[in-house]
């Protein structure tokens, strides 16, 4: 079963990954239909959006000083194309196969080899993100990826039933980029979720008493 769902998330990864090249450009719209915002980081210039082998992305900052590069990639759920043709399941969820993706993600950014990974508790993923689910990989960078930086640090964010975003962050020597990269996790997050209607009062309370 493992194998099926790893064998899954690799299917999935290209119609994920794929950048749709209308969204270029329009990245506030894009973040508005992922519910999704974007908190610029001081200090930092645009770069242009870029499509890898690896991971396209819609949005790149890099610092002033060169330290450290960040790509940000968006995945409305609703987007979300999946290929599946086992003809003994059903097709999976799009809401529940974030994690496999996330995995396959940062093993293709490591060119296969091993990349340490760790989920945030639930309590941290809200609490960072607004996130229902989030997770980290770090990982020594491939030629695919198309950078000159030799390290990097992989979060992925997800809100069920709504989008997956990317956040890839770059740099040479963690030492000297931990200041900027622990101040640039919040650069991208999830828009605090609207508050339900109440129920009408007199539906929620029960009758009350006839008075005496």
């Amino acid at each position: 079963m493992k194998a099926l769902w790893i064998g899954i998330a690799v299917l999935l990864l290209a119609p994920l990954c794929a950048a749709d090249p209308a969204t270029h450009g329009r990245f506030d719209a894009l973040l508005d239909e992922a519910e999704l915002q974007f908190n610029r980081p001081a200090g930092y210039v645009d770069r242009p959006p870029a499509s890898t082998p690896v991971l396209d992305y819609e949005h790149a900052l890099r610092s002033e000083d060169g330290l450290l590069e960040i790509r940000l990639a968006v995945r409305p759920i609703k987007r979300l194309q999946i290929d599946y043709d086992d003809p003994h399941g059903s097709t999976p969820d799009p809401n529940h196969i974030f994690p496999l993706v996330f995995e396959s993600l940062a093993s293709r950014r490591a060119g296969g080899r091993h990349a340490p990974s760790n989920e945030y508790p639930p309590d941290q993923a809200r609490a960072k993100f607004n996130a229902d689910w989030a997770a980290a990989a770090v990982f020594d960078t491939v030629d695919a990826f198309a950078t000159e930086y030799r390290q990097g640090l992989l979060v992925a964010i997800h809100r069920n039933r709504v989008s997956d975003a990317y956040l890839v962050f770059l740099f040479d020597d963690y030492a000297q980029a931990r200041e900027r990269l622990n101040a640039a996790l919040s650069t991208l997050m999830f828009k605090p979720e609207a508050a339900k209607p109440a129920a009408a009062e007199s539906a929620a309370e029960p009758a009350g008493e006839g008075a005496g």
